[in-house]
């Protein structure tokens, strides 16, 4: 069972997601070519050092070392930090959640380098507004599958794919909670949403196919097919009034 969140802890969580929101901005100036998303994760700790009582939420969650996930171009998700450098050209997505006051936000952002390719920011924008197909759906009453069908089925007319292995979930007390938030289903499937509960949704989005390998560090999980993959997040709650995005 669901239990909402309140009032105060949902204005604690638009703080923070206020917060994340611009540290992505903020990553949005640093981010060029020839720095490492090492370097990234760097920006974005002392970045979040300027907000006090906030904390990297990913950091230690299920044995992650890194305070933030950056995946570049065939990497869908969960790219850990490292040497690998940026080039012209790349597409840079930059997942990130933060803890405060003993609540969770989750955010993710898919960034163009300069030089990339046509098919490359088209790839970009599908994915963007596929995510806001789903949050448009958001309200009490409404089904799992309602969110998935209009992700999926915006995605696949334009001629992409949705990853499937791959979901947003619920979150708040935790940052992951249930249910799951798959970017494809049925319409009237799946749990029902209600008033005062917080979502995470993020369409991952492929140019090719949507099967999936995962590297050697267990982490990070790119498509099998090398083609390029695109990932937007924001969190987001069901009110009577409509769908509020916290993390914007």
């Amino acid at each position: 069972m669901v239990e909402p969140l309140t009032e105060e802890q949902l204005k604690t969580m638009r703080v923070a997601g206020k917060a994340a929101s611009d540290i992505l901005k903020k990553i949005k100036t640093f981010i060029r070519p020839d720095i490492t998303t090492r370097n990234i994760e760097e920006f974005f700790d002392n970045a979040l050092s300027e907000y006090p009582g906030m904390e990297p939420a990913f950091k230690g969650f299920m044995g992650y070392k890194a305070s933030c996930c950056v995946s570049i171009n065939e990497e869908i998700i969960h790219g850990v930090p490292s040497e690998r450098k940026i080039r012209e050209g790349d597409l840079v997505s930059v997942d990130l959640g933060i803890k405060y006051k003993g609540l969770f936000v989750d955010t993710a952002y898919t960034f163009i380098l300069p030089k990339a390719s046509r098919q490359a920011r088209r790839l970009v924008k599908v994915t963007l507004d596929s995510l806001h197909q789903g949050i448009k759906k958001v309200k009490p009453g409404a089904k799992v599958g309602d969110l998935g069908f209009a992700i999926q089925a915006f995605v696949e007319k334009n001629g992409y794919s949705v990853i499937r292995k791959f979901v947003g979930h619920g979150i708040g007390r935790q940052l992951h909670l249930p249910p799951e938030i798959p970017n494809f289903g049925q319409k009237g499937q799946g749990p029902e949403l209600i008033n005062g509960q917080v979502i995470a949704i993020e369409p991952m989005v492929s140019s090719g196919d949507f099967d999936i390998d995962i590297l050697e560090d267990g982490w990070t999980a790119k498509t099998k097919d090398n083609s390029l993959s695109a990932h937007f997040e924001h969190t987001v709650a069901v009110t009577d009034k409509g769908p509020v995005i916290m993390t914007l």
